[in-house]
């Protein structure tokens, strides 16, 4: 196959070509940055020195996305939106979109988050890609928008009791590392304001709140159904560790279990008997979750850990792209975290 990765210069674009370069079913792989543009790719990326020799391309993105298999847009909000009528014209097999543009189909939950949408005819072309919990219903897609970092993680601990009848909804506290801010330097990124440090941002309604929402609405058949979204920056680089805390109308007694049986057969979601440390999926593709209940079974804990970079962008975009094509769910995903971190 043939793949392009637009914005590969910042974080995510990175991982994208780490994953796409040592992927056994691609065979060329085109990078472009507006930033980097001519440059060795290993100049911005030096890790990639051991995969590639190639530079940055310069190219119109709609030259670079005709006659492609594949491009990924990892690209920043907005973006997407301004370019992806002119992808959509030069006829790529597929387009898989990692920013925020066309997670949210519902244009009033949309707005509520990130204003009027720009492009809103183009929405409906794209499927939502949470591979963990959508699996083999991407088969086919063409056009695939990847789920956010922090709402990856709330999404598969969500998932994990969506079935279960609640008595309030429930509520997850999530704390992300500086990595999901993205390359460019910012105040609440700049190491000595970030390190032995920690905030909450957008503690009443963060975007990835959006997308959330709208799933959650639609695994509990309720228009109207509800969740909240704590977030929070942490002294650490990659990573988000994700705690939801639900209050059931019918006892559990066993939640792992529960999950067990939400999750089954899906490769890159482990449910552990313990709770899961975040350096245990730092640098792979895996969800790690756990489940723990009061004594009367009413109350609830989920924790789920997942690398940001990878299960919470890259790595999520490739297996999305996997299943759509019908390809081996795990290919390309496969190496392991690296611990220590």
């Amino acid at each position: 196959m043939k793949v392009a990765v637009l914005g590969a210069a910042g974080y995510v674009g990175g991982e994208l070509l780490r994953l796409v370069l040592q992927h056994p079913d691609i065979t060329e792989v085109t990078a472009t940055s507006r930033s980097q543009a001519g440059k060795p790719i290993a100049d911005v990326h030096p890790a990639m020195g051991l995969l590639t020799d190639a530079r940055f391309a310069a190219h119109a993105p709609a030259d670079v996305a005709r006659g492609k298999d594949v491009i990924f847009l990892a690209l920043e909000h907005g973006d997407s939106s301004q370019l992806m009528g002119t992808l959509v014209d030069a006829g790529p097999g597929m387009i898989v979109d990692l920013a925020a543009d066309f997670r949210i189909h519902d244009g009033r939950v949309h707005e509520r988050y990130y204003g009027v949408h720009p492009a809103p005819a183009l929405v409906h072309r794209f499927a939502y890609g949470l591979a963990d919990v959508r699996g083999t219903e991407l088969r086919g897609a063409s056009a695939i928008a990847a789920p956010g970092c922090f709402a990856t993680a709330a999404q598969l601990a969500l998932y994990g009791i969506a079935d279960l009848p609640l008595a309030a909804p429930p509520v997850i506290f999530a704390v992300t590392g500086s990595s999901g801010a993205g390359q460019a330097l910012k105040p609440t990124t700049h190491h000595p304001a970030r390190a032995h440090n920690m905030f909450t941002y957008a503690g009443m309604g963060h975007r990835h709140e959006g997308e959330m929402l709208e799933q959650w609405r639609a695994w509990r058949h309720d228009p109207a159904a509800h969740a909240r979204m704590i977030c929070h920056s942490g002294p650490f680089v990659r990573g988000i560790h994700a705690t939801l805390h639900a209050q059931l109308v019918d006892p559990v007694k066993d939640v792992n279990e529960h999950l067990n049986r939400r999750f089954a057969k899906r490769p890159f979601v482990r449910v552990l008997g313990v709770p899961p440390q975040l350096t245990q999926v730092v640098g792979s593709n895996l969800a790690l979750l756990h489940g723990d209940s009061s004594d009367d079974g009413r109350e609830v804990q989920v924790s789920c850990v997942i690398d940001n970079l990878i299960k919470g962008a890259g790595g999520q975009a490739v297996q999305a792209m996997n299943l759509a094509l019908g390809l081996d769910e795990r290919a390309g995903l496969t190496a392991p975290g690296v611990f220590p971190c």
